[in-house]
């Protein structure tokens, strides 16, 4: 009976250890960038914690790894970037959380697998990435009165069910509000607000999450360079996402790119270079020279078979207004789309978000090269039907409802093919197109 006693209380003394330690997270653990060598891990809790994850080969579970360990901070909103070096291409590895030296249960999959090292060795792998824009995470006390502009929150459960290998935020991945705008707390706490959303969690651990923003998510509607407070929201952003970089060097903003597989990836910034709308004289700039001209030198040194060009606001669409290029900025779009011309770029995709509906948009140029703009929003906050005079519209790729994309990759290196599908906040698929890479 003395050893049961003892058993059993040194079972709940464990037990309590490691609800203590469950009660500290905040949000994630999430995902960030994948390359052959390294993986990001992130993560939040809700005081000052020793941080830390273990992760170990599917295959061999006994090869346990540590990440470096990391005391997360208030002044850094509780959160913690740990890099997993020691990992190898193409393997699939499980990780576990670990808050001051004790495990945390999770009830859902903590994986990843490393990109292949496949070049000079065989064709490219096929692999999936999800896309979306509008993220609005309903807090009553500071949304306006009235109809809640949040809901479906089961879609980041629709996106999980498809095992994307990675995610790409377009923009608006959350809102600031009001209460927000001004102050580093306010700005904080909007993203620990969104980020702490249950149903995204899931998804947050077992996909590579990467991410440009919008107005809502660097300041207030339709906000620009003049924005005073644009350091603290880079800051948030730069504690909340892991891009591999951010800015380009010495220019600030969330500039980035990545490459996933064979397809590159152009994450760009479209609010800290920006002029103001209402601004009457000088240059008119959606991106700024600088990122404009990094820009068109990467995609006319690319070879990858799809260009995939991230930006927040849209880029094709031809009826001026709700900040697209054409309605404030048609100078730099022409300029933009003359070089691409000029210096015959194929394969060049835009992926854009803002709009709180989905289209498709494209563009054949003077060199018979085709140009596309994929608009996919939103995937939580308010849906606006538009009636729009876009003559570059694709017909049939309308979505006004819930949804996120879904890009898949595929085919042989020098027959790549791009499958395009969009599903709503259940999953439903509401169209899809392929395109074939132009040679």
């Amino acid at each position: 009976m003395k050893r049961f006693t003892s058993s059993f209380a040194l079972f709940l003394l464990f037990g309590s250890q490691l609800v203590a330690q469950s009660g500290l997270l905040q949000s994630g653990p999430m995902l960030g960038y994948n390359e052959m060598r390294e993986v990001l891990l992130w993560v939040q809790t809700n005081a000052p914690a020793t941080v830390q994850f273990a992760y170990w080969p599917e295959a061999e579970p006994e090869n346990r790894l540590l990440t470096a360990e990391k005391l997360t901070l208030k002044e850094e909103a509780f959160t913690a970037k740990l890099p997993a070096g020691q990992v190898e291409p193409g393997t699939k590895y499980q990780y576990e959380l670990l808050i001051n030296g004790k495990a945390v249960k999770l009830p859902y999959p903590t994986e990843f697998e490393t990109q292949m090292l496949w070049q000079w060795r065989t064709g490219p792998p096929a692999f999936k990435v999800a896309i979306g824009s509008c993220a609005y995470v309903n807090e009553t006390e500071y949304d306006r009165p009235g109809k809640p502009y949040g809901s479906d929150y089961q879609i980041f459960r629709s996106i999980h069910a498809q095992r994307p290998d990675a995610m790409i935020w377009l923009g608006d991945n959350t809102y600031l509000r009001e209460a927000d705008w001004f102050s580093r707390t306010g700005i904080l706490h909007r993203y620990t607000h969104t980020r702490s959303l249950p149903e995204m969690q899931p998804l947050l651990a077992s996909t590579h999450h990467y991410a440009i923003w919008d107005d809502h998510d660097f300041g207030p509607n339709n906000s620009d360079r003049s924005f005073i407070h644009k350091d603290k929201t880079l800051e948030a952003f730069r504690l909340f996402w892991g891009n591999p970089c951010f800015g380009l060097p010495g220019q600030g903003g969330v500039t980035s790119f990545f490459q996933y597989n064979d397809i590159e990836f152009f994450l760009l910034d479209n609010r800290y270079f920006r002029s103001p709308n209402k601004r009457q004289s000088g240059e008119a700039t959606m991106l700024g020279k600088e990122q404009l001209e990094w820009l068109i030198d990467a995609l006319a040194g690319s070879y990858a078979p799809f260009k995939m060009v991230c930006i927040g606001g849209q880029v094709l669409n031809t009826a001026p207004g709700e900040e697209n290029y054409a309605d404030h900025f048609k100078e730099e779009q022409a300029y933009l789309l003359q070089r691409i011309e000029e210096e015959n770029i194929k394969n060049v995709i835009f992926l854009t978000g803002d709009r709180h509906h989905t289209t498709m948009s494209k563009y054949v140029n003077a060199r018979g090269n085709t140009v596309y703009d994929l608009t996919v929003s939103s995937l939580t906050a308010g849906v606006y039907a538009a009636q729009e005079n876009n003559t570059l519209l694709m017909e049939g790729t309308y979505v006004a409802k819930h949804n996120f994309g879904l890009l898949e990759f595929s085919g042989p290196r020098l027959e790549r093919r791009l499958t395009i599908r969009v599903l709503d906040a259940d999953g439903q698929e509401q169209w899809v197109r392929e395109i074939a890479s132009e040679k």
